[in-house]
């Protein structure tokens, strides 16, 4: 009896950085990873800044583990390391502007 071959799903890995970003289509089996997902793509080959270890994931903006099983059309992201604490970051704008205005 010959073996039934199970539907492709269609899904997208996404990498950004500052000034370009790259979008990988792939067709994939029912049951893969994000990581799976991100090696088939080739993106740790077009960007070797990105290690395994280092990876963070997220599917659509909200944060997700490598062991994630993707849907059809999920789109698999992978963040790079911020460079400044978010909150810090606000906190230190935040006093600029209020400067700003007591000097005026």
């Amino acid at each position: 009896m010959p073996q039934i071959q199970s539907e492709m799903i269609q899904v997208e890995v996404a990498y950004a950085l500052p000034n370009t970003q790259s979008i990988i289509a792939l067709e994939v089996r029912p049951g893969t990873t994000a990581m799976e997902a991100v090696l088939q793509s080739g993106m740790l080959d077009m960007y070797p800044e990105i290690t395994i270890s280092g990876i963070v994931f997220g599917i659509f903006g909200k944060k997700t583990t490598a062991h994630q099983v993707l849907k059809a059309l999920d789109r698999v992201e992978i963040y790079r390391p911020l460079l400044a604490n978010p909150k810090e970051a606000r906190r230190q704008r935040a006093a600029a502007k209020n400067g700003k205005r007591n000097s005026s």
